[in-house]
């Protein structure tokens, strides 16, 4: 049975969950639970993000369609919480709590790939509708220059891509994101 997200005994399960994955050195698969941890911490240290950011406030929800392919067998939701220019979190969250964000970016797995490898900006992808943007558009518009910052800090963090997993990685990444959600999602 799954914790309950927002309590403290989930934020304390998933610290410690997180803890333990990190125990191996990067490079961190993208969407995993410990790459979102080097991504909160990337943006909790970007000066131009502070700055670009510093009237933002906000959730934003960066919705992953699943996968099969890559071992992503159901919809991965990161949550950003957001506030004039600092990051409280970012973690994996239940579809319900994720789609609540004030923003939600939904796109395939194969598009957010193309973010962290520098080959497309979500901004860029909201236009060409790669991405679909759940929220208040003219915000949104008001600070494309965070936005933009987020995706490159994205890309910055570095990783490895689902795709590029050979057929026993994706399983065993398979086999954690079931145990993950399990625990967490529900």
């Amino acid at each position: 049975m799954a914790l309950r997200y927002g309590t403290e005994a989930w934020e304390e399960e998933y610290r410690a969950e997180v803890a333990r994955m990190m125990t191996t050195p990067p490079p961190y698969i993208y969407f995993t639970p410990e790459w979102a941890e080097l991504f909160e911490r990337a943006i909790k240290a970007d000066a131009e993000y502070k700055q670009v950011a510093k009237d933002w406030e906000g959730t934003v929800c960066l919705h992953v369609e699943a996968a099969p392919q890559y071992g992503m067998d159901q919809d991965i939701y990161l949550l950003m919480d957001l506030w004039h220019g600092a990051c409280r979190s970012v973690r994996l969250v239940p579809p319900d709590i994720g789609e609540k964000a004030d923003y939600v970016i939904t796109g395939s797995a194969d598009c957010w790939m193309q973010v962290g490898r520098k080959q497309l900006d979500t901004v860029k992808g909201m236009m060409q509708g790669k991405f679909r943007l759940k929220g208040n558009l003219p915000t949104m518009v008001r600070y494309v220059k965070a936005a933009i910052r987020l995706t490159e800090i994205s890309a910055e963090v570095g990783g490895t891509f689902p795709d590029e997993l050979s057929p026993d990685e994706i399983e065993r990444l398979r086999t954690r994101i079931q145990r993950i959600s399990e625990k967490f999602i529900g």
